[in-house]
């Protein structure tokens, strides 16, 4: 019945299931043919006929235009996100490189909204992809890379310099004219211009040997020989334009999409990206579907003139008018290539093979390390969810605890949870771990959460015996205990494993999976709470007394500091000392003392 009255209309189509979510989002020039082909009776693929058994009902958008379609479409799946659509994870924009305004421009990575004044350079495929960068020019052309506060506030050189990587501006050590000099021919590297740029140089050295300058000479000759290297290594070099590679790949269990950015001709680097691929779909599917997300989902997201692709599709002719429509700008999309252009896109091929081919045996051998943990374990099925708990702290300053996530699938990195603890005694890490747990579990008696099938708790009988008490008060069953402590040895491959109570102790070959899983989950916990225990100290010890007193803001901070040198010498102040400041009156003086002093 739906079908017979559905519109032949170009339009927007959403599937939803019985109790009313939205599972897929898809666009069709004729609504009626594309909807047809869901609900025949035979020929579906296993997947696709997945879908198909869920769908409740189907609501449907005309439009237009098969563009506006498009579009829409790819506004609807931003905002919900269906599960059967293919998702780019990644969303977040690509970084550039920043060049400041000013007599000394400091070169920098910049992510984010364009709002300082200056040059950008991009964008790059990664933040290592830049730093690589940066790193080559503070040894060619020491141009500084330090924050403007730094710079301002030095009064002699820093190592940067010792270590020939700045030429000490912050202190007058190179005149303006010759920093600019550096400042341009960064510039040209950075704009790709890497042929003239050597050629300059080569004068350069030239002047200085006839000149009898030969320590000149000798520093421009490195400065040659290092571009020239890397001209070597960008083997890609040899284009021009600004292109975007692109190339999918699908293969059971996964999708893999490799870009490849070129910036002037010059290959700035590459990124693979994962999208969730939910429904079986082929390699130019899971293209059209990547590239309408990154190019449309971000408008910031700065746009090449050309796309080589891997495949080709019947819809990029409207990717390509959507574009237009919404950005304002020309997009070529091409698939038959020659020359250089047609080995970018063969490199990006291999790259997203190679790159999808790890991912799906990485993900076998952390499943087969699960079946092997159910083995040992005497386990009737493999279990889908090990979570593991761990505390980090630096003589009971900051303590943290991490909840880090694992599957048959790998990490499960966006369950990832860190608590801050308080309220415990310095170094109790009973205590720390009582707490930890029982704001983990007790959100299962509130429907927030999912029960794991194994809680493995990083310590000896101590630390297991006190999860157990925990779940027991909440009244939580149909989980696994397990504790791993370290041996007598202290070395991998000797760990003590405790199962639901501290009686029963066992071991496991060195060499065993289950092991190896055991000790990669506890290793990873024991990252992820380091890391956050660091950054709270780190941002503890940033925190100035100060800021913790009422009626004492950033200028008051900065006047008390000012006056008295610094914290130290505010600290050993009287009360009426600190009263003698401008703008601190008698009681606010007092306060401050007390912040001061208190234990």
């Amino acid at each position: 019945m739906f079908l017979e009255t559905c519109s032949s209309h170009p339009g927007v189509y959403r599937m939803f299931d019985q109790a009313g979510h939205l599972l897929y989002v898809g666009k069709a020039n004729n609504l009626k043919k594309r909807l047809s082909s869901y609900f025949r009776k035979a020929g579906l693929a296993p997947k696709t006929a997945a879908l198909v058994a869920k769908i409740a009902r189907v609501e449907t958008i005309i439009t237009a235009n098969e563009t506006e379609a498009l579009l829409l479409e790819q506004t609807l799946i931003k905002e919900w996100r269906p599960p059967y659509n293919i998702l780019l994870r990644d969303d977040k924009s690509y970084p550039y490189v920043f060049l400041s305004e000013g007599e000394f421009p400091r070169l920098s990575l910049h992510r984010g909204v364009k709002k300082d004044k200056g040059k950008y350079f991009g964008p790059y495929p990664s933040a290592g992809a830049i730093r690589e960068s940066l790193h080559l020019l503070q040894k060619a052309f020491q141009v500084r890379q330090c924050e403007d506060s730094y710079f301002k506030n030095r009064s002699r050189p820093c190592l940067q310099y010792q270590i020939k990587r700045c030429k000490g501006p912050c202190v007058g050590l190179v005149d303006a004219e010759e920093y600019a000099a550096d400042v341009r021919r960064s510039v040209m590297f950075l704009e790709g211009r890497s042929n003239q740029l050597s050629s300059e140089l080569i004068t350069v050295m030239e002047q200085a040997a006839q000149h009898l300058d030969f320590e000149r000479a000798a520093a421009v000759r490195d400065q040659i020989s290092l571009l020239r290297r890397v001209q070597e290594q960008q083997s890609m070099d040899g284009g021009s334009g600004d292109v975007d590679i692109v190339a999918a790949r699908v293969n059971p269990g996964g999708a893999c999409v490799h870009l490849v950015s070129v910036r002037g001709g010059r290959v700035l680097g590459s990124k693979n990206f994962f999208p969730r691929v939910a429904i079986e779909e082929e390699a130019n599917e899971v293209l059209l579907a990547f590239l309408a997300q990154y190019y449309l989902g971000n408008l910031e997201r700065e746009l090449p003139a050309e796309l080589i692709v891997s495949d080709d599709h019947e819809d990029f002719p409207t990717l390509q008018a959507a574009i237009q429509s919404s950005r304002g700008r020309q997009l070529s999309i091409s698939h038959k290539v020659r020359g250089n252009r047609a080995r970018w896109q063969q490199l990006a091929v291999t790259n997203a093979e190679q790159a999808l081919s790890a991912r799906l045996a990485d993900r076998q051998h952390i499943a087969a390390r699960f079946e092997a943990l159910a083995e040992a374990l005497s386990l009737d099925e493999v279990p889908q969810r090990l979570e593991c708990f761990d505390i980090s702290h630096s003589s009971g300053e900051a303590t943290v605890a991490s909840c880090v996530v694992f599957g048959p699938e790998g990490a499960q990195k966006s369950e990832y949870r860190r608590y801050n603890i308080e309220g415990v005694t310095a170094g109790d890490d009973y205590a720390a771990m009582h707490q930890a747990i029982t704001r983990r579990f007790s959100k299962l008696s509130e429907g927030e959460g999912k029960l794991p099938d194994i809680l493995l708790v990083d310590g000896g009988k101590g630390q297991l015996t006190m999860a157990r008490q925990v779940l027991e008060e909440l009244s939580v069953s149909g989980l696994l205990l397990l504790g791993v402590a370290k041996g007598v040895t202290r070395k991998p491959g000797f760990e003590l494993l405790y199962l639901n109570d501290a009686d029963h102790e066992f071991t496991l070959p060195a060499d065993s999976p289950a092991l190896h899983l055991i000790q990669q989950v506890r290793d990873e916990a024991h990252r992820f709470a380091i890391t956050g225990h660091r950054a709270r100290r780190g941002k503890t010890r940033k925190t100035s007394t100060l800021e913790e007193v009422a009626g004492v803001g950033p200028r008051r901070r900065r006047d008390l500091l000012k006056h008295f040198g610094g914290l130290q010498e505010l600290s050993r102040a009287s009360s009426e000392e600190i009263a003698k400041v401008p703008g601190i009156s008698k009681k606010l003086a007092d306060m401050i003392y007390a912040a001061l002093h208190s234990e």
